[in-house]
């Protein structure tokens, strides 16, 4: 049974910054690709960033380049996102993803998904 648990959202003033962590229970958490996306009230969930079980980068969404970094640490199962810079827009609720076989930006090629977390970046 695979379980994916969110934490580090949270309230943050526009140009603050937040880290979010995803703890995985994945037996082979080294073999899975790793997504953020985020889904704000209203819209449709989006990609935000992944990464490759080598930590290679996959790519980052354009509205996040330059702010948002993501990591993993396959020691602790863990994958972060540290968020700068943040704006109102970037206002959703947070969520970790993995993918075995897909290495991408689409939602539906992910295999399991975290609750999420929500932050709320005040202007």
């Amino acid at each position: 049974q695979v379980q994916l648990v969110e934490s580090g959202g949270g309230l943050v003033q526009a140009g603050g910054s937040l880290r979010l962590s995803c703890a995985a229970s994945i037996r082979t958490f080294r073999d899975y690709t790793m997504g953020w996306f985020r889904q704000a009230p209203g819209k449709e969930r989006e990609f935000v960033a992944g990464i490759r079980w080598s930590g290679a980068i996959i790519y980052y969404a354009d509205s996040v380049k330059g702010r948002f970094t993501i990591s993993r640490d396959n020691a602790k199962n863990t994958v972060y996102l540290q968020m700068n810079s943040l704006k109102p827009e970037d206002t959703a609720v947070y969520y970790c993803a993995a993918s075995k076989e897909y290495e991408g930006s689409r939602v539906r090629e992910y295999d399991y998904w975290g609750q999420g977390t929500q932050v709320t970046v005040a202007s």
